[in-house]
């Protein structure tokens, strides 16, 4: 074992941050014994350095997180400050003076990840971020390595804990929006201001990586179609029980049947209860992969909080530093397809739509003929009437978004349809 340290950096010392410390000071041995070399904390770059830090000394705290990244004795760069600057800033600095970088910055990476991985080949460095998706599960590097040598197809999943929360509450306790948040609040999965958990910006962010990794071609956040579950009822669980469902918010990426495109997106679903993603509870994750030569593969754990972060994040540690060792490089970005990225509108989906309509006689057929103008082929039609006004459920068999879309808004004109009560796709047969 070489006697010298790797020297390792931190920016950031929040939640995640502070338990990365944490580990690597209580379990130093282990993890020299793993990588073959010791590991060195050298510095931690913080924006409150008055805050007291147990087990950090004060001597390797600094406000001056650029500084710290151009000490050119510096291994290993840990990003866990969050969002796009200056942490893209710092990242890229770090490459300039020899560092390679451990990150679990999603919202980068699907914003600007091009950039990283240039400087990092540029530089001769690693770029490794398996916290930035699906906290400790491990995901990125079998889709990156292990499933290297197969053709990835669709990845699907529950990639946001907050969400998956407040959706399995309101379906085994009836609860609604509202009650479901408040308690996911009190519980600390979500945060004072929930926006981009429930509007679905963190699942798309992750989105985009996914389908990036999985179709090698470059997916951005702006790609990604995005739908948040703030509109869904306790009636559309209802609904969905009645069809052997339930709802979650998932995250799709997909290759074209004719692999000439990718689609990336994020919105509620109707999921079959037979689905192995209809059965995860609670604040975890889970992702569904489907590989030519592999098959189906499905990938669960927690996928938030301190410690299984800090998890991912050292296991991209001990990886990165013996690369350092034997003076190698792990995977970069494989972007070879340079695939185009289709818009929502193409996506083949199927539709679970509530109708308010008069019930009086014909009012299906007109619906029907709505329906069949607009080329899409309905499933199942189930109708319940009492005095003078009814309820039509229509669920279509797949066809594209556009079409479902167009369809809808004639619905809205006819005279006989009171109003679209709720609208939503169905996914995982």
């Amino acid at each position: 074992m070489r006697t010298r340290p790797l020297k390792v950096a931190l920016l950031g010392c929040g939640v995640v941050g502070s338990e990365v410390a944490r580990i690597m000071t209580t379990h130093a041995d282990d993890l020299a014994a793993r990588i073959g070399a010791p590991v060195e904390l050298a510095g931690v770059a913080v924006r409150r350095p008055d805050k007291v830090r147990e087990g950090i000394p004060a001597e390797l705290i600094t406000t001056d997180a650029t500084a710290l990244v151009k000490r050119g004795d510096i291994d290993v760069i840990i990003e866990v400050i969050g969002g796009v600057e200056p942490a893209r800033t710092l990242i890229t600095t770090a490459f300039e003076h020899g560092a390679s970088v451990v990150s679990a910055n999603k919202a980068l990476l699907a914003q600007d990840g091009a950039t990283l991985y240039a400087a990092a080949e540029k530089n001769g460095q690693d770029l490794y971020y398996e916290a930035a998706v699906a906290g400790a599960i491990p995901l990125i590097r079998p889709l990156r390595e292990s499933l290297a040598g197969d053709k990835i197809n669709r990845v699907m999943g529950i990639v946001n804990g907050t969400t998956n929360f407040i959706l399995d509450k309101m379906d085994t306790s009836g609860a609604g929006y509202s009650e479901a948040l408040d308690e996911a609040t009190a519980l600390g999965y979500a945060e004072a201001d929930p926006t981009a958990d429930v509007e679905g910006f963190d699942a798309a962010a992750k989105a985009a990586i996914l389908a990036g990794i999985a179709f090698h071609t470059r997916v951005r956040l702006d790609d990604v179609y995005r739908e948040g579950m703030t509109e869904v009822t306790a009636a559309d669980f209802a609904s969905a029980k009645q069809m052997g469902c339930t709802i979650k918010l998932l995250a799709i990426c997909e290759r074209a049947a004719d692999g000439g495109s990718v689609t990336a997106r994020v919105h509620p679903a109707m999921i079959p209860l037979s689905h192995p993603l209809a059965s995860v509870r609670e604040a975890y994750n889970a992702v569904f992969v489907e590989a030519e030569a592999a098959g189906q593969l499905m990938f669960y754990g927690p996928g938030a909080g301190g410690s299984p972060t800090a998890s991912a994040v050292l296991g991209d540690l001990v990886a990165v530093c013996r690369n350092k060792l034997d003076g190698a490089n792990g995977p970069g970005e494989s972007a070879y397809t340079q695939l185009p990225v289709s818009s929502m509108g193409e996506v083949v989906t199927r539709y679970h739509i509530s109708l308010d309509v008069a019930d009086k006689p014909g009012v299906l057929a007109q619906v029907a003929t709505v329906f069949a103008e607009h080329g899409v082929s309905i499933d199942t039609v189930r109708q319940q009437g009492k005095d003078g006004e009814a309820s039509l459920v229509v669920v279509t068999h797949r066809a594209p978004d556009a079409a479902l879309s167009g369809t809808v808004e004639a619905l809205r004109k006819l005279d006989t349809v009171r109003g679209v009560a709720s609208i939503m796709r169905v996914e995982g047969e």
